[in-house]
């Protein structure tokens, strides 16, 4: 029998479906390697507590 999700199951569903909506977008923009790339990069950011703190010009 399927159990319902819980809230917190609902929300990872919801960000994975923009995750994936977000990836579709830059593979055809920019191709896989940056699309992947730019993943990778996020991922490293998100282990080294870096996330917020880009600085632009």
């Amino acid at each position: 029998m399927p159990s319902e999700l819980t809230p917190e199951d609902r929300s990872k569903d919801e960000f994975f479906v923009r995750l994936s909506q977000l990836s579709e977008e830059m593979v055809a923009r920019h191709g896989k390697e940056f699309s992947m790339g730019a993943l990778v990069l996020a991922a490293r950011w998100i282990a080294e507590n870096r996330t917020g703190q880009l600085k632009t010009n």
